[in-house]
């Protein structure tokens, strides 16, 4: 699943390759997919879309949103795109192909679950319009509006201080975008356990929390996203995490005690038990 570095990556990719080009043909649900999500008909999509230009895409979280004139697509986080030059084979399998005017097209093929969403400018009603919402309305976590002042707004509030740090960072949206695929190495980097208490941190630890936040998320986008995750154009990011599936069960780089699994709020935490006390 991306999140917000990478989406935010693969918006200027769109930005920068796609924007400006003209629909020529559209097609939606080819390869049924039981956890594809769409808004309303998926045939309806050629529709309102052929013929217009693609426009400007936006990062919201970890979603990826396109102004298409008087339309949008919205992708959710568990969509992988591709973008293909003119000649280039089309995949056998997806959920969405976007051919242009000169010969390219995008793909979009869901992994384990997500959200492909044409819809028009004015209007948009579903259960996923709360989650869209919020994405939309908060401060981005990679931008200057994600600030010390506004993070501390949110780590102070009465109903966080029972949370657990992960719960804090990861869950219920309290910060679009930031989910357990960055969560590990945020912690570590801020010598926090996933199971410290909210209301158990100091003023400097807090402080310390956010800028951990926002380094290794820079850093995460700076490297092109994490390498379990692909660009638009199908190359793997060059952020390696320090804790990770991949790395459970080796020496931390710190301390040498080796990485630590558990199951904790229905997924996975990795912690070195030396440095995250």
């Amino acid at each position: 699943m991306i999140e917000a570095p990478e989406a935010l990556y693969i918006a200027e990719q769109m930005n920068q390759t796609i924007q400006g080009k003209r629909i020529t043909f559209v097609t939606a649900g080819y390869t049924p997919h039981k956890f594809a999500w769409f808004y309303g008909n998926p045939e309806n999509y050629g529709n309102m879309l052929t013929g217009k230009i693609f426009g400007i895409t936006h990062a919201y979280g970890g979603l990826l949103e396109t102004d298409i004139e008087d339309s949008r697509l919205l992708l959710g986080d568990g969509v992988n795109l591709r973008y293909f030059k003119p000649g280039d084979k089309i995949p056998d399998k997806h959920q969405l192909l976007i051919g242009f005017e000169d010969e390219s097209f995008l793909t979009g093929s869901v992994r384990m679950y997500g959200g492909i969403l044409c819809f028009p400018a004015d209007s948009f009603e579903c259960s996923f319009t709360p989650y869209r919402d919020s994405a939309k309305n908060k401060p981005q976590v990679m931008s200057d509006a994600f600030n010390l002042d506004y993070f501390l707004t949110l780590i102070n509030s009465d109903e966080k201080q029972k949370k657990t740090a992960k719960a804090f960072l990861a869950t219920e949206q309290t910060i679009p975008g930031l989910g357990n695929g960055v969560l590990q190495d945020i912690l570590f980097n801020a010598r926090l356990h996933p199971k410290t208490r909210i209301n158990t941190l100091t003023d400097n630890q807090k402080e310390n929390l956010f800028h951990c936040v926002k380094s290794t998320l820079k850093e995460i986008y700076q490297a092109g996203g994490r390498n379990s995750e692909t660009d638009l154009f199908g190359k793997k990011g060059n952020y390696f995490p320090i804790l990770s599936k991949d790395t459970c069960g080796k020496p931390c780089p710190v301390c040498g005690e080796a990485i630590r699994k558990e199951n904790y709020m229905g997924g996975s935490i990795y912690y070195c038990f030396e440095c995250q006390k």
